[in-house]
């Protein structure tokens, strides 16, 4: 760790000055993030209620060369909510929601959330098995389906949980200006809702903290995605917390958005702290580089929202002299490795990398209030950072039975505390809540939840992102369930065993898929064009191993546990690997094949752009 990272009590004297300025709405923000009044109207739509009195003719959202105002958007969001309410849906069901960034995704958000009805966000890149677990998972009593996506969900729509007519269709205005007719046994959303009421319904003032909003998908250590439960209460958190107390957008600024709005990063953070600003969010339905500054200037955004691998793409664009011909000056995200961190702040002229760390599940946030480099930033809530031994993937108990905490500069396992005023939503399944639970911490009978996550302690409540451990790593902006993809590759029949890591490549943030694996009886050479072909039909791309390694034999522990420890040492390094063969699936191609000596120095000079 760099010394320039450690947090000093000078360091943060100096920052007084200017947090005082702010002090204000910061207060407020933590008034909102701490209040537990049960019985107080909270929440989402509420939220956009009292962004559209404040700002009514303000933009609050930008697409391509659509505009709609805070009272556009709120009267097309209240005709969503009141066609549902006379078709009977009510507080606590769940509609599922599979759509690709675009305006009717947060009209659709807004809608539900006035009457109540939580809304499944669907990872827009599942196909198969997984959407169907996924779908399946949270028993919706409707699917809302955009025409972007209608392959993969009639692929798996015998295998719903649905009753028939409960598919909303809306059309994709990208491809055809007129919605025309939905499919066969779908219902057109866009037209059925064309003469309902555009008065905010009085379900809004019915929404309480401990009520449901949203389901996001996680990847789950035992296989396929768990449904994490997102109250309003902890949408009203980060909307006091970030949207208020860090981020303090005004009515005029734009956040540019690129993020996928299934993930708690664009939906809750960067979208929640535009409503809590009265601010508008440009949205683009997937990243592009090339493109990126343009929709920029375009929608002359004050900010965007990132993950370490855009700002990575970023960098890696040919330098312009244009580079800083643009009004943001604010970034909100996650992931922003400190190798580019500085570079990319000089080079794009941003004064603010409001970076932060929290997940879907848990119940602690961290964000960079103060502006530090190098940080995720500062918790007010109980946290701890302790111990970890890696070789058992466990946190390191003392002899006394507890957990110690680590020395400031020191990596550990961040756990939360959980209370009344930071409590454990948690999942769908009971089972899995239990399994991220430790008990018996520090005194007999307290309970912490366990993030899964390495970071560092860098003083005065500030840390840095170190590392994801055990099953999950982090490739793309994503996170890989490692048991996922080992359940999927099993099936492939000429396959035994498959170990699934996570490695380092240089220059790239998180880890990449590597798969090592043995051969079933007879089978003496793999068909990598036919795994390939395989793995992208049951994956989503950012799972698919990019790397693997055939063995003769998998080295396992007394308790017949794979070693991956030793496996995620040797990496995909020839020289570490012995005799096993390694292959790879280089950028651009669509097949794995053999990594040579010569290839592996390449990666490792960085001539590949992964």
């Amino acid at each position: 760790m760099s010394q320039d990272d450690v947090i000093t009590l000078s360091q943060v004297a100096r920052k007084v000055p200017g947090f005082l300025t702010h002090l204000p709405t910061m207060l407020k923000g933590l008034r909102i993030s701490k209040d537990t009044d049960p019985n107080k109207t909270v929440g989402l739509g509420w939220a956009f209620e009292q962004a559209t009195r404040h700002n009514p003719h303000g933009p609050a959202v930008l697409y391509q060369e659509q505009r709609y105002t805070y009272t556009q958007f709120n009267q097309w969001a209240n005709r969503i909510a009141h066609y549902f309410l006379m078709q009977g849906f009510a507080k606590g069901d769940v509609v599922a929601v599979l759509m690709e960034n675009r305006p009717e995704l947060l009209a659709i958000a807004i809608a539900l959330a006035k009457i109540g009805v939580v809304a499944a966000l669907v990872n827009t890149s599942q196909r198969d098995r997984v959407l169907t677990h996924s779908i399946n998972l949270v028993k919706p009593r409707a699917v809302i389906l955009g025409d972007e996506l209608i392959q993969p969900f009639t692929e798996v729509h015998p295998n719903l949980s649905i009753d028939q007519g409960a598919v909303y269709w809306f059309a994709d205005q990208d491809v055809q200006q007129n919605p025309g007719e939905a499919p066969a046994g779908m219902i057109n959303l866009q037209t059925a809702i064309d003469r309902c009421p555009l008065f905010n319904p009085s379900t809004t003032q019915q929404i309480r903290r401990k009520d449901g909003l949203f389901y996001v998908y996680t990847s789950g250590t035992t296989g396929l995605p768990k449904a994490a439960i997102f109250t309003h209460g902890r949408w009203m958190k980060a909307y006091g917390a970030f949207g208020l107390g860090t981020v303090r957008f005004g009515k005029h600024d734009i956040l540019y958005n690129t993020l996928p709005l299934y993930h708690a990063t664009a939906m809750v953070v960067c979208w929640g702290s535009c409503i809590a600003g009265s601010a508008g969010i440009a949205l683009r339905r997937k990243f592009s580089a090339r493109e990126f500054w343009n929709d920029i200037r375009k929608f002359q955004a004050t900010s965007f929202g990132y993950v370490g691998e855009l700002c990575r793409y970023l960098m890696e664009l040919p330098a312009d002299d244009r580079d800083r011909q643009h009004r943001a000056t604010k970034i909100i995200g996650n992931g922003l490795r400190p190798g580019i961190w500085k570079p990319f702040k000089q080079r794009f002229g941003i004064e603010e990398v409001l970076e932060l760390y929290a997940s879907s599940e848990g119940n602690i946030g961290f964000t960079n209030l103060f502006n530090f480099d190098n940080t995720v930033g500062f918790s007010p809530l109980p946290y701890c950072i302790v111990a970890y031994d890696k070789d058992t993937e466990q946190p390191a108990r003392s002899p006394d039975g507890f957990l110690r905490t680590v020395r400031p500069g020191e990596a550990g396992l961040l756990i939360a505390e959980i209370t009344d005023k930071s409590p454990f939503d948690g999942y769908t399944d009971a089972a899995k809540n239990e399994a991220c639970i430790l008990k018996d911490v520090f005194v007999k009978g307290d309970r912490y939840f366990n993030t899964g996550d390495l970071l560092r302690d860098i003083g005065f409540r500030h840390a840095q992102f170190v590392d994801r451990t055990g099953d999950t790593f982090r490739w793309k902006g994503e996170n890989v369930s490692t048991t996922e993809v080992e359940n999927i590759m099993g099936v492939f029949g000429q396959l035994t065993d498959a170990v699934v890591y996570g490695v380092e490549i240089p220059g790239t943030n998180g880890r990449a898929g590597m798969a090592a694996v043995t051969l079933r009886d007879g089978i003496h050479h793999i068909d990598f064009h036919m795994l390939y072909e395989y793995l992208r039909k049951e994956l989503p791309p950012f799972a698919v191993p990019l790397f693997i390694r055939v063995m003769k034999k998998m080295e396992t522990t007394g308790t017949f546990k794979y070693q991956k420890v030793n496996l995620k040492k040797e990496g995909f390094d020839p020289a570490l690997t012995g005799t096993d063969a390694l292959y790879l699936c280089l950028p651009g191609t669509h097949v794995y094949t053999e990594l040579t000596p010569e290839i592996y120095n390449n990666i490792i000079e960085g001539h590949y752009r992964f």
